[in-house]
């Protein structure tokens, strides 16, 4: 952090916070300009500021969406103080235990029960008057990062004319799929690095009446539109960054739409087999796009931590892809792009 930003930061601390600032140290960073720092005080628990330089993160869609979700009785971040001008969020601190570490084999019912209660109550209670909607033009926007960053850019696979044929018509297929959903509120990144536990949990979705549902917390809203019903599930169980058992995930998957049609956010028409293939075109359309991502964190933003995580999200993508006749042409594209490479490793780039 240049000196100056953190003089600002350090007034911003010392003018809000309700007591003697003891120190600040870095709390956590992430994928995009934000960074986050915890505040320890005398005699108090310690709180976080988000440090989000205006320039290039603006805080009005944080604070927003913050605000609805915390209007739904949903644990998102009590903020104490906000500077728009200055980038600076004053906000409790929920911890540092989020989900990723904290799953196992024993407590994943518990902490998922919880984290699907929150789902529940996010697609039913949370406002979503005047957010963007997840539109074709977003999807499409989306999916082009694939054939961009991870094909060209990582694989150094550039497609025939033939093969964007075959690449088009898959988006074709799954952006269909996504806009004949029904529509609800999507926080778009609802995985197991955003979401934290904030108590002992296994209570689940018996606690779906209480006012208030305190676990799981809820980070990283910022991007929150009104999307197809099943973004935030898919995002949930085909998590980016751990893998369940597929019988597990059909479980998991069912219940939740038993309880969508119950909460009457779907049409009761909408059977099981076709809620599964929603959910799994969904989920194809979001690991294609974070194909993508990943290698452009990487290409573009020298985060490289990212690639590590891309063998995951293509078993992901090819075991939907094979799954469905009319994707078949894709996974074979993608196979043949790929060429046996190791996925995780980077391209190095070609001399000028």
């Amino acid at each position: 952090m240049p000196p100056a930003r953190r003089q600002l930061l350090t007034r911003f601390a010392e003018d809000h916070c309700p007591a003697s600032v003891s120190s600040i140290q870095p709390a956590s960073s992430d994928a995009s300009f934000r960074s986050y720092w915890r505040v320890a005080m005398e005699g108090q628990p310690p709180l976080v500021i988000m440090d989000a330089p205006p320039d290039r993160e603006d805080i009005d869609p944080w604070l927003d969406i913050g605000s609805r979700l915390r209007a739904a009785g949903l644990h998102a971040p009590a903020v104490l103080a906000a500077d728009r001008r200055n980038g600076f969020v004053l906000m409790e601190d929920l911890g540092v235990r989020t989900f990723l570490p904290e799953l196992s084999d024993g407590n994943v019912d518990g902490l998922y029960g919880d984290a699907l209660a929150a789902l529940l109550r996010m697609q039913e209670r949370v406002d979503t008057s005047g957010l963007p909607p997840y539109d074709r033009r977003r999807l499409v926007d989306e999916l082009e990062l694939m054939p961009e960053w991870f094909l060209q850019r990582h694989l150094g696979f550039t497609p025939s004319c033939e093969e964007w044929d075959v690449i088009e018509a898959a988006f074709t297929v799954l952006i269909q799929a996504a806009l004949e959903q029904p529509r609800a509120f999507v926080h778009r990144d609802y995985h197991s690095r955003n979401l934290l536990v904030v108590r002992e949990s296994g209570i689940g979705n018996r606690e779906s009446e209480k006012q208030v549902l305190e676990n799981p917390g809820i980070i990283d809203f910022q991007d929150a539109v009104d999307g197809p019903i099943t973004y935030d599930l898919v995002s949930l169980l085909r998590d980016c960054y751990i893998e369940w058992p597929a019988e597990r995930v059909e479980a998991w998957m069912a219940e939740h739409h038993q309880r969508l049609s119950a909460a009457g956010l779907m049409n009761a028409e909408v059977g099981l087999d076709r809620f599964r293939r929603w959910f799994d075109l969904m989920g194809l359309q979001r690991h294609l796009k974070v194909l993508g991502i990943f290698c452009r964190l990487w290409y573009r933003d020298a985060k490289a931590q990212y690639l590590g995580d891309l063998p995951m999200v293509w078993r992901y993508a090819l075991d939907v892809a094979n799954r469905y006749p009319e994707l078949a042409a894709l996974a074979e594209l993608l196979e043949r792009a790929r060429a046996g490479r190791d996925l995780a490793e980077a391209r190095r780039e070609l001399p000028a």
